[in-house]
């Protein structure tokens, strides 16, 4: 990479600026990271959605959450005991996040689509971004996000309100999610919040699993359908980020979450072979456009 400077007499030098090997090996480490976060939790979601046939979104949602906890528990390890009654109020409030978020998510795929669904949900951290930023860019891309969605919910004979109804809820959610993150991540060290969480919103589910397991009797496969979604939509993704956020900075990260209602879209095409119109397309790409270009420019007014 080169650039130009003024040398001493006036005149103009071309400096060559080497970015070192090592440093160039670990972005692409980190894109390779993050492609792989976002494939895992997109292919997670479409695999569970095979499983609504026999156990239905809240099932699926179920054996999701019984298996992350299960996962997340392991590797973190949270002391439950030490915690203080400030410590449990943001991890109480995580868990009913966590369980209304997948719960309505799922719905919504079942419902609309899994790439329609994910963009909907998408809106949720889009929100907070452009709220936290208030630059006239961010007007311009909060606008174009809105007039997309307008595109997405527009009146059709065949649109399910309640569909996108439980899409925005899971947006909603999901900037809930952020939010309360960082309250839980100043009061509790590493990902303690976070396991804890997932422990106590798997045991909310915990009745709601077993009825629907002893009522409808599902296969095997199915079952199996379920506990996959919960390792590639919730293990996975979780540890991957983890790694990947070493690397990068926060803002290059959140402008690769861009690349999940692109993945849902084509991943849902390819399992679970459910098709877009190109109007859907266009409105989705400008959702993901306008998550991009905010944070972008954001970025650069920082260097």
């Amino acid at each position: 990479m080169s650039a130009s400077t003024v040398g001493p007499a006036g005149e103009v030098e071309v400096v060559e600026v080497v970015v070192p090997a090592a440093e160039r090996t670990g972005r692409f480490r980190a894109v390779g990271l993050m492609l792989a976060s976002a494939s895992s939790n997109q292919f997670g979601a479409a695999v569970g959605a095979l499983g609504f046939p026999a156990l239905g979104p809240a099932g699926v949602v179920a054996i999701r959450q019984w298996v992350a906890a299960v996962v997340m528990m392991t590797a973190v390890r949270p002391p439950l005991r030490s915690f203080t009654r400030r410590e449990w109020i943001p991890v109480l409030g995580l868990a009913a996040i966590y369980a209304t978020m997948n719960l309505t998510l799922y719905t919504a795929v079942d419902r609309i689509g899994l790439g329609l669904a994910v963009t909907l949900e998408f809106l949720g951290p889009l929100t907070v971004a452009l709220a936290a930023l208030r630059r006239r860019v961010d007007l311009f891309c909060a606008v174009f996000a809105g007039a997309a969605v307008m595109v997405l919910m527009r009146p059709q004979p065949t649109t399910d309100y309640l569909g996108i109804a439980m899409g925005l809820v899971a947006a909603c959610c999901w900037a809930g999610y952020i939010l309360l993150n960082r309250t839980l991540g100043r009061r509790l060290p590493s990902a303690q919040g976070a396991a804890a969480s997932a422990a106590v919103s798997a045991l909310a589910y915990l009745p709601v699993g077993v009825w629907i397991l002893v009522h409808h009797t599902p296969g095997a496969q199915y079952l199996a359908y379920a506990a996959v979604a919960g390792v590639l939509s919730s293990a996975v993704p979780y540890l991957v980020d983890l790694f990947a956020l070493r690397i990068v900075r926060p803002g290059f990260f959140g402008m690769f979450m861009s690349v999940h209602p692109l993945l849902a879209v084509v991943v849902g095409w390819l399992i679970l072979d459910q098709r877009v119109g190109w109007v859907e397309w266009v409105a989705i790409c400008a959702i993901v456009a306008a998550n991009a270009i905010s944070v972008a420019t954001a970025q650069r007014g920082r260097l």
